[in-house]
């Protein structure tokens, strides 16, 4: 795993004292990890937006899906696998449970996330008139709060009692 050290060691790099009384190392791992995937995440959401969906409405037949949130439904699969793998991997590090029941817990924690991101899309798009990436954004910043303290203290917390 060159990729997760390589990212272990920018993370340790950049973890000053400064930051150690106010961050745990997990806290500054996972919001370096965060950014990193929100980062990627607006990327992906930006040329699937205007490239793939290209501003268009599908119908499905038996429903039609706005562009934002049919861009959001195909970035989800990309970021879902990539937040886990550097939750596990880079910021967290926890092997006291088995990888399938890390997923497991990550994938139920994340449909907290879908409705949220739902939920925020919904409300910036068609009832502030937020452009769609814009509004990505911020419904991005209300889901990585949501995450964090979900992950902190659910999916991947450390457990002390054996």
């Amino acid at each position: 795993m060159a990729i997760s050290k390589l990212l272990i060691s920018i993370i340790d790099r950049f973890y000053l004292p400064i930051f150690r009384p106010v961050f745990s190392r997990d806290m500054f791992g996972y919001a370096l990890c965060g950014a990193l995937n929100m980062s990627l995440d607006a990327m992906w959401y930006f040329v699937i937006y205007h490239f793939i969906v290209a501003q268009r409405f599908i119908d499905l037949g038996f429903v039609v899906v706005s562009p934002h949130i049919a861009s959001l439904i195909v970035v989800f699969p990309i970021t879902f696998f990539t937040g886990f793998w550097l939750n596990r991997n880079v910021a967290f590090r926890v092997a006291d449970l088995a990888r399938r029941g890390q997923l497991l817990k990550y994938a139920l924690s994340v449909v907290g996330s879908i409705v949220l991101n739902y939920i925020c899309m919904k409300f910036f798009v068609e009832y502030l008139n937020i452009w769609p990436t814009p509004a990505k954004m911020l419904t991005t910043v209300v889901s990585v709060c949501y995450s964090f303290l979900v992950g902190k203290f659910y999916t991947f917390a450390r457990h002390t009692d054996k």
